[in-house]
């Protein structure tokens, strides 16, 4: 029969668990709690606003699309304050990613007159290669085309695609 101290320490055969092992008492290669300390702080000797305002504006970007892509998540309101966040402090960027998030924003803007209007963008970007479903009618014969917003440039090959559920700048 085994008694309760074995109990807690796993049975016979089995290893000894401490339940608390000090905090010094790393896995070999782990770095300690005072290395980790010296290492975030480092870190933080090096940050510098632009990078917290690409991470902030990036991740309001991102928050937006969904807001305006997820029909379950739909809040044009919250997504129209984002746009405007983000448009506030793109000016505050590097030039380099300052462009991107312009594009990105640009991208959003899109995506909210769609949703505006009544006309949701697709939720999720087309297979490759393929077009995006359209969700229009086929056109009347003989009747003029529908106005349509031409969208930013994308930079590559073939139709432009609606961004991804997450973006994030080239290299970053």
């Amino acid at each position: 029969m085994m008694s309760a101290a074995e109990g807690a320490e796993g049975g016979e055969g089995a290893p000894p668990v401490d339940a608390d092992p000090p905090a010094s008492a790393g896995q070999p290669g782990e770095p300690s709690e005072e290395e980790l300390r010296e290492r975030l702080e480092e870190e933080v000797k090096s940050l510098r606003v632009q990078d917290v305002l690409l991470q902030s504006v990036v991740s309001i970007i991102n928050l937006s699309a969904r807001r305006i892509g997820k029909e379950d998540e739909q809040d044009l309101e919250q997504a129209r304050l984002g746009i405007e966040a983000a448009k506030a402090v793109v000016d505050l960027l590097d030039p380099e990613p300052g462009a991107q998030v312009r594009n990105a924003i640009s991208e959003i803007q899109v995506m909210y007159a769609a949703a505006a209007d009544g006309s949701s963008p697709p939720a999720e970007p087309p297979s490759p290669g393929g077009a995006p479903p359209s969700a229009e009618p086929a056109p009347t014969p003989g009747a003029p085309p529908p106005a349509q917003v031409p969208p930013p440039p994308s930079g590559g090959p073939g139709e432009r695609k609606p961004p991804p559920g997450l973006w994030t700048p080239p290299g970053v």
